[in-house]
C-alpha cells in the first residue's frame, strides 16, 4: 500500500470513529510537506473538475530524456514547460490513469471521493446507492457473492446497491436498435464500447472526424445513475469499478447529473479494511437480476457479444449481421481508430476497450485480468436469461422508467435518459 493510500484509509477509519481532526493532526505531525498534500486530496479537495493531480515538483527526479509518465502517455498530454517541469495537459488527457502508476516518485495521484459521503452514510437520511460495475465479481475474494456485497455495502451505510449490468442490459437493446437502424450497407459502420471513457475520449479528442459513427448512448455508469433517479428523485449514487477515467467521465458537463461519486476497487477494499468489514463473512442478499450479456460488459469482446446476441433475437431477418473488430487496450485503439481514419474499414462494427482483457484490467482492478475474466464469464453463466429480451426484469425496469416498448429507446422523453450527443 502507497504512503497515500495508508493516509487514506487512517482518515476513512478515523471518520467513523468520530476523531477525524485528531488523526489529521498526528498524520501531519509525523508526515512532511507531502503527507499534508496527502491529506488534502483523500479528504476530496482540489479542483472538482480534475482527477490527476501532481503534488511535487518533478524536475530533475528522473533520470533519462524522458520521464517515466511521459513514456506511458501515448497522447502528448504529458509535456515538459520550458523549465524542464512536468505538465499536464487537459486538453489531451484521456484520464486512463497509467502516468500515475507509472510515477516511480508518486508525484502523481488521483483524488479520493469517499470521505465527503461518509456524514450521509452514517446519518442514513438519504438514500445513497452502490452502483457496481459487472467487472466487481470476484474482485473481493473468490466466494464472494454479489449478495454478501450487497451487504458489506448496507454495513457502510449504502442504502443499497445495484448491478451496472442491469443497464448495461438496456443498452445492449438500444445499441442492436441502433444498429438496425444505421447500418444498411456494407460501407455503414458504427463504433460501440460507451462504456468505456479512455475509447471515446480518445475519438473525442483525437479522432473526432469519426463522431458521426458513435452510437448515441451514454454509458452503463450512467444509464444506471439517471435510471435511479428517475425512479428516486432525491437520492445519491456512487459508481464503483477498476477504472480512474469514470471519475472524469461522471464530471463531464452533459452527464454530470448521473454520478455523485466514483470509488475505484482499490479504495473499496481499503474502506472495507479501516471499518473491519470483510465480504467473505456478510449475508447473502440475493438479487441478481441482469442477463448474461450484461454481466460480460466487463471483459474485451463482451459488449460486442451482448449487442450481437441482442440483435440476432431482435431482428432475426436483417441481412446485414454485425461483423466485429474488438481492440484490446489503449495502443490498439488508437491503432485501430487510426485506421479507420484512413479510410481501411474491415468491420461495421467496432468495440475499443483502454485497458488489455477489458474493464477487468483497469488500473484499480484487484485480481489480475485474466482471473477477472473467468469470475466475470462464470458469473455470466449463472444468469437465468441470456439476454435483455429474454429478462423480466428489465422490461419490467423499462416499464417502471415510463418506457411501454423497447423501441422507444431510440427517441422520446422518457429514453432520453440513454442518450448522448458526442458533439457536445
Amino acid at each position: 500500500m502507497s504512503a497515500y493510500d495508508e493516509v487514506f484509509t487512517r482518515l476513512v477509519k478515523a471518520s467513523y470513529n468520530d476523531n477525524l481532526e485528531q488523526e489529521i493532526k498526528e498524520i501531519e505531525a509525523s508526515g512532511n510537506e507531502t503527507t499534508k498534500k496527502y491529506i488534502y486530496y483523500a479528504m476530496g479537495n482540489g479542483d472538482q473538475d480534475k482527477v490527476v493531480f501532481q503534488i511535487n515538483d518533478c524536475e530533475g527526479a528522473c533520470s533519462g530524456e524522458k520521464h517515466n509518465c511521459e513514456t506511458a502517455c501515448i497522447f502528448n498530454a504529458i509535456v515538459r514547460d520550458m523549465e524542464g517541469k512536468v505538465v499536464i495537459q487537459d486538453r489531451n488527457c484521456v484520464h486512463c490513469g497509467h502516468c500515475i502508476d507509472s510515477c516511480s516518485l508518486n508525484n502523481l495521484i488521483d483524488k479520493k471521493e469517499f470521505i465527503p459521503l461518509i456524514d450521509l452514510l452514517r446519518k442514513r437520511e438519504t438514500a445513497v446507492y452502490a452502483i457496481v460495475a459487472p467487472a466487481i465479481i470476484g474482485q473481493f475474494g473468490d466466494r464472494v457473492t454479489m449478495g454478501q456485497l450487497r451487504a458489506a455495502f448496507k454495513h457502510l451505510g449504502f442504502y443499497g446497491m445495484v448491478e451496472v449490468a442491469l443497464f448495461a442490459d438496456i443498452l445492449s437493446l438500444k445499441e442492436a436498435l441502433e444498429f438496425d437502424r444505421t447500418v444498411h450497407t456494407d460501407e455503414d459502420f458504427v463504433l460501440t464500447s460507451c462504456c468505456c471513457p479512455i475509447w471515446v475520449g480518445m475519438v473525442k479528442r483525437v479522432y473526432h472526424t469519426l463522431i458521426p459513427h458513435i452510437l448515441p448512448s451514454v454509458s452503463p455508469m450512467v444509464a444506471c445513475g439517471r435510471g435511479i433517479k428517475r425512479l428516486h428523485p432525491e437520492a445519491k449514487v456512487v459508481f464503483i469499478g477498476p477504472c480512474i477515467a469514470k471519475k472524469a467521465e461522471a464530471k463531464e458537463q452533459d452527464i454530470k447529473d448521473a454520478v455523485d461519486a466514483v470509488l475505484t476497487f482499490e479504495e473499496v477494499n481499503q474502506i472495507f479494511e479501516a471499518t473491519g468489514i470483510n465480504p467473505a463473512d456478510m449475508e447473502d442478499i440475493p438479487s441478481g437480476h441482469s442477463s448474461t450479456g450484461g454481466r460480460i460488459y466487463a471483459r474485451t469482446a463482451g459488449v460486442t457479444k451482448a449487442i450481437s446476441d441482442t440483435l440476432d433475437q431482435l431482428r432475426p431477418d436483417k441481412s446485414i449481421r454485425i461483423k466485429a473488430v474488438q481492440a484490446n487496450g489503449i495502443q490498439e485503439c488508437k491503432e485501430l481508430l487510426r485506421s479507420i481514419n484512413r479510410g481501411d474499414i474491415q468491420a461495421n462494427f467496432y468495440e475499443g476497450m483502454g485497458c488489455v482483457g477489458g474493464c477487468v484490467g483497469g488500473p484499480k482492478a484487484l485480481l489480475k485480468s485474466e482471473l477477472g475474466t473467468i469470475h466475470v464469464n462464470t458469473y455470466g453463466l449463472l444468469a437465468k436469461a441470456h439476454t435483455p429480451l429474454n429478462n423480466p426484469y428489465i422490461l419490467e425496469l423499462l416499464n417502471r422508467l415510463n418506457i411501454e416498448d423497447i423501441n422507444s429507446l431510440l427517441e422520446g422523453e422518457s429514453a432520453a435518459i440513454f442518450q448522448r450527443d458526442f458533439n457536445k
